[in-house]
């Protein structure tokens, strides 16, 4: 086998289905895996309900993933409902569901993806000496059999099967390139490389990969794959290294989501690769219009703002603040941006009024990806005019607002009717409540706060008799301008468990009412994080028949 250049030499992966080979002189086909269901989720503070992740699944429908990675099965019956909806209803991607190597696990998965057409099984389990020795309480020889044998089970129930050594950058590179080769011969399509805790640097990283393509010469019949952690800042430079090695396929989550620091962003990797077709000598079927508006829904539904300075997808990776960049891009936009902001979806500038109607509404929806029913609609349209009739213009960024706030509804055990707040320099900031409760009535409450917003929540609190602490508290603008719709975002705790709640609306206030009281309406329902299982929670040997 000969080793990939730095001019980045074509690699044969045709034992995988999703692979198409290329002319030599065309890119390759990068496959992009996005995990932001399942690893994503685990970012600390988010939980997501069946309904977000298919909501979220149909998003990356749209942007052309090759794979979604939809969630673990085995971790939760939340978890297996949502992985078996999105096999079910969303079309075109893969649908892959995550497994321990674990019987049980792997039947649980390849149950959750019987509806799809199209599904993978992809199994891990952690090869690294601390994996091994801490957590696992293995042997060298215990992990290699429980990985061959779980791979060829999976085999029995899906053609196309991925296999992770966890930790593979720390773990002892002759030991890995015996759990690949084993895994291959198994039946495995699909060779995922995780840098479990972001400890590789990226010459190190392609380096290792580079060794094992020489060291494994059954690695050139199947797609080699990547996933970065981004605990020191590299996730991204790792997997495009990973490319110039020979990688094709990158797994990555929507704004850099993830465990702890999070993992490759998918939008970093996608304009990466497609403005330097040259250095890495591939290509992507995505979607690049769709980048902005999928960041923006999943930092709605996950609660987990994108910091202004994000790459790609930031509120200012498109502004110009300084005399001389103003002029240069005034005069040529070339002169200060590699992207246009259109490239990514960030660019519309569409505008819907007052006088717009129910039609039109609809029609810009369906545009931004959203397929509403009647129900849904009526709501929209509502809150649509309403706001109409407070800006002048409503734009496509206050639209996806609206659109997000009304499906924050689902269950409702606390409805907010009415909200009023006084206060001033000289003041106590006071709010009176008004709230429809699980039994169907109306009660009223009034509370004094350091602030219109505590004064809010304490009110809020005394009605529902639920007091949560309150975690995190963010707010942010949707669009510029004093009448700009706020979004503001919360995160509760009670009893060891969190929820994340949301709440868009011209008035801040009102805004943060309604995410405080969509969060306590997420904890009754218990969709809740710290409540399930992560995928590393992987039990004892002793356990494994279990």
């Amino acid at each position: 086998m000969s080793q990939s250049d730095d001019t980045n030499g074509q690699v044969s992966s045709l034992g995988n289905p999703l692979f198409t080979a290329t002319a030599p002189d065309e890119p390759e086909h990068l496959l992009i895996l996005d995990t932001t269901l399942r690893d994503g989720e685990q970012s600390p503070g988010v939980a997501l309900s069946a309904e977000d992740k298919l909501v979220i699944a149909r998003q990356l429908a749209r942007v052309r993933v090759d794979i979604i990675e939809a969630g673990f099965p085995f971790a939760s019956p939340g978890d297996y409902a949502a992985v078996h909806a999105i096999a079910e209803q969303v079309e075109g991607p893969v649908i892959a569901g995550l497994s321990r190597c674990f019987e049980g696990d792997v039947r649980q998965c390849a149950k959750a993806l019987e509806p799809a057409a199209n599904a993978r099984i992809h199994v891990f389990i952690g090869t690294s000496p601390t994996h091994r020795d801490s957590q696992l309480r293995m042997t060298q020889q215990q992990v290699y059999d429980r990985a061959v044998s779980m791979t060829a089970l999976a085999k029995t129930f899906r053609e196309d099967v991925e296999f992770s050594p966890m930790d593979a950058s720390r773990t002892e590179p002759e030991y890995l390139a015996d759990v690949v080769a084993g895994t291959i011969a198994a039946g495995a399509t699909t060779i995922n490389l995780p840098d479990t805790v972001g400890y590789a640097t990226p010459d190190e990283w392609r380096g290792l990969i580079e060794w094992l393509r020489k060291r494994v010469p059954a690695l050139d019949s199947v797609v080699l794959s990547v996933h970065c952690h981004n605990d020191l800042g590299l996730a991204v430079a790792n997997s495009l290294a990973s490319v110039r090695a020979g990688a094709r396929q990158v797994e990555t989550c929507v704004n850099g989501i993830g465990e702890r620091a999070g993992n490759a962003a998918l939008e970093e990797v996608a304009m990466a690769t497609r403005l330097h077709p040259e250095v890495f000598g591939v290509a992507t079927q995505l979607d690049h219009s769709h980048l902005y508006r999928t960041s923006r829904l999943v930092s709605q539904l996950t609660g987990m703002q994108v910091q202004p300075n994000k790459a790609v997808v930031g509120a200012n990776a498109f502004a110009h603040h300084s005399g001389i960049h103003q002029d240069g891009v005034l005069k040529d936009r070339r002169t200060f941006e590699i992207m246009d902001a259109s490239d990514v979806g960030a660019g519309s500038t569409l505008v819907l009024g007052k006088l717009s109607g129910r039609h039109a509404l609809r029609n810009r929806l369906q545009q931004l990806g959203y397929n509403l029913d009647e129900e849904e609609l009526k709501r929209a349209f509502v809150r649509f005019k309403d706001l109409a009739d407070r800006k002048r213009e409503v734009t496509d960024h206050d639209l996806e607002a609206v659109v997000a706030d009304e499906r924050r509804t689902g269950s409702e055990h606390y409805q907010l009717e009415h909200l009023q707040v006084s206060c001033g320099t000289r003041l106590r900031p006071t709010a009176t409540v008004r709230m429809m409760l699980s039994d169907g009535l109306s009660y009223e409450a009034v509370a004094i706060g350091d602030g219109p917003i505590d004064a809010a929540y304490r009110a809020i609190n005394s009605l529902c008799q639920v007091e949560g602490e309150l975690e995190e508290f963010a707010v942010q603008a949707v669009t510029a301008g004093i009448d700009a719709i706020g979004e503001v975002n919360v995160r509760l705790r009670r009893d060891g468990t969190r929820a994340t709640g949301h709440g868009a609306d011209t008035d801040i206030i009102v805004a943060a009412a309604k995410a405080y009281v969509h969060a306590l309406n997420r904890m009754k329902d218990g969709v809740v994080s710290g409540e399930r299982p992560t995928p590393e929670t992987v039990g004892s040997a002793a356990e494994a028949g279990r």
